[in-house]
């Protein structure tokens, strides 16, 4: 299939052949015709299989058959959880609208809110923004909604584990009930479906492969270390394989901070990107490591939505993630569109059990590599795939069962009872 077969119009498939792309991904396939047939939608991929080209084609080519938006208005609503997925939206839909006489705004916090009210002020036909950017734009009326047509809610599953909820319940409570709705999400958690009743009017549920996996692109495996031989057996990792380019996951901003000034002690460039440092700083880190300045960017989650970096071979897992899903976001900066890729982790016996979550959820047991000279002394436990069990009752069931239960074990003991009573009136009729 190509993507002229998928009606999209000639200034859509110019901009597609310019960015090189021929062949629609599966999840791409399937949902341009949805909304192009204006169908709400509840659809989960891996990350880093097309999601953004999939809603903003077709998004793109409705709203170039319609008005532009009046002042201070916006027709297209998308919502990201962090702001570098939202930049890198917002580049996406630049990219592809390139023919068409469309305008795109970006709103995101860490930046100053006045240039932002002056871009909405003459309207856009799409908005890309944060959640709570949006509600400080809401609340100074700098945008309004009541020429809307899609919401879209990329990364649902990041904005919920983000605590975005009720950021997200007040912006939806501020646009108009006609609207076409799109839900994207790595996971299909039951909080994502939950959300998508609340929000979704009758939505057609799209899935693509397993949720809660990673490309099949992507090599995996582990190595177990001491935590405190972690640094030097990444820089040891990085100048024996002479790494140009990788990406490293930490758990926390100081952390990142640390492992990048070690990384400098030991002659290897490097820079950190995470949630404390501003937006301008975020930004100059992502152009330094993307032009090749530093060889190694470390980072926080914060990152592992938002990073689009073209040809990532590497992600390294210095610290494993304490939600098990994040691997499954971190990794996916790497084996994109169809590319190869390699994650690596290094783990240390007290990541046991996150380990052990990681491996239950992908349902594959990682490889283990020891590295000569590094062997831990603090062994890592195996951790065998737990047996995928039958599903909870039902609480209303189990409670029913509960009382049965209790029931019958107070028939039991009352018959038990009776017969006590019964076997002594006998004895006494005996004797007498």
């Amino acid at each position: 299939m190509t993507f002229s077969q998928l009606d999209l119009i000639q200034p859509l498939l110019e901009a597609l052949r310019k960015s090189g792309y021929e062949t629609p991904s599966p999840i791409q396939a399937k949902v341009i015709p949805l909304i192009l047939e204006g169908r709400d939608l509840m659809a989960a991929a891996q990350t880093g299989t097309g999601k953004t080209a999939g809603f903003s084609l077709p998004i793109l080519q409705r709203l170039s058959e319609g008005k532009r938006a009046s002042a201070n208005a916006a027709r297209c609503l998308i919502l990201t959880p962090t702001r570098e997925l939202a930049e890198q939206v917002h580049q996406s839909v630049q990219k592809y609208a390139a023919n068409l006489s469309l305008n795109s705004v970006v709103v995101y916090g860490g930046v100053k809110i006045n240039p932002q009210m002056l871009k909405l002020r003459r309207g856009t036909d799409v908005l890309v923004a944060t959640p709570g950017r949006l509600l400080d734009l809401i609340e100074k009326n700098a945008v309004g909604f009541k020429d809307l047509e899609f919401l879209v809610l990329d990364e649902a599953d990041r904005m919920l584990d983000m605590g975005f909820l009720p950021s997200i319940k007040r912006i939806i409570g501020k646009l108009p009930q006609k609207r076409q709705t799109l839900l994207f999400s790595a996971t299909f958690s039951e909080s994502i479906k939950a959300l998508s009743q609340q929000f979704l009017s009758n939505p057609t549920l799209v899935e693509t492969g397993q949720t809660n996996t990673a490309a099949t692109t992507i090599e995996q495996w582990i190595h177990p270390v001491d935590k405190k031989q972690k640094p030097a057996l990444l820089s040891y990792l990085i100048g024996h394989h002479q790494w140009q380019q990788l990406l490293i996951f930490v758990r926390t901003r100081r952390g990142a901070n640390k492992l990048s000034t070690e990384l400098e002690k030991r002659g290897i460039k490097s820079t950190a990107i995470h949630g404390g440092k501003s937006q301008g700083a975020r930004n100059r880190a992502l152009a330094e490591f993307k032009a090749g300045q530093v060889t190694t960017l470390v980072a926080t989650d914060v990152a592992a939505r938002g990073l689009d970096i073209e040809q990532m071979p590497l992600v390294i897992n210095y610290d494993l993630p304490d939600v098990a899903e994040d691997y499954v976001h971190r990794i996916g900066r790497t084996g994109r569109a169809g590319e190869k890729g390699t994650a690596i982790s290094l783990v240390s016996a007290d990541e046991v059990d996150n380990l052990s979550a990681i491996q239950n959820l992908i349902r594959k047991q990682l490889e283990r590599k020891e590295i000569e000279d590094f062997e831990p002394q603090h062994a890592l436990p195996q951790t065998p795939l737990k047996p995928l069990g039958k599903k909870k009752p039902h609480k209303k069931k189990l409670a029913k069962a509960q009382q049965k239960q209790v029931s019958n074990k107070n028939g039991q003991a009352k018959g038990k009872s009776v017969k006590k009573k019964t076997a002594s009136k006998n004895r006494s009729r005996k004797s007498s």
